[in-house]
């Protein structure tokens, strides 16, 4: 069974979300300097992750259904960040404090392995994600994101998966017409 799955239906039978929070289309669940140590489980909808660097929106993950989705690095350490969440629809999410998940987690070795699993597989994702923005022509990171995750080409607006690209709408377009 899928990590991710397994968790949230852990999570479901021990009754530990501690809210559910409905957003409607743009409102933010994190915005930038805030500290947020919840993990969020997307019921519905989708969200981004993004930074602003120099009045520009540099989107760096994206969360849809059946998702978990966190501002990891305050998840972490407990720290203000300067990620922003932003709902792309509306979105309606399950809510758990970082307190109770961690007693979860800490719980049994079972779920300490899940939990890494989770973990390295996020940090291999981003490793190779970084490798396509460093290293690849814009057709071929378009190419290979379509390859790894089609779900995000029928959930999420073409602007945000072209800062995604990190490149512009325009350049997406010609890529997906031809």
């Amino acid at each position: 069974m899928n990590p991710i799955t397994h968790l949230k239906e852990q999570i479901d039978r021990k009754g530990l979300w501690s809210s559910d929070l409905e957003l409607g289309r743009n409102e933010y669940v994190k915005v930038q300097g805030s500290l947020d140590t919840n993990l969020y489980w997307v019921a519905k909808g989708s969200l981004r992750i993004f930074v602003v660097s120099e009045n520009e929106e540099h989107t760096i993950r994206f969360g849809y259904k059946d998702n978990f989705i966190a501002a990891l690095d305050s998840f972490l350490n407990e720290k203000p960040s300067d990620l922003y969440i932003q709902a792309l629809k509306k979105t309606k999410l399950k809510v758990i404090g970082k307190s109770a998940f961690t007693n979860y987690i800490k719980s049994s070795p079972e779920n300490m392995e899940k939990w890494q699993l989770i973990l390295e597989q996020l940090v291999l994702q981003q490793m190779e994600r970084e490798r396509d923005i460093l290293t690849v022509s814009p057709v071929e990171r378009y190419r290979r994101v379509l390859m790894r995750s089609p779900q995000l080409f029928q959930e999420i607006p073409s602007k945000y998966i072209a800062s995604y690209l990190r490149m512009t709408p325009e350049t997406l377009s010609r890529i997906k017409k031809s």
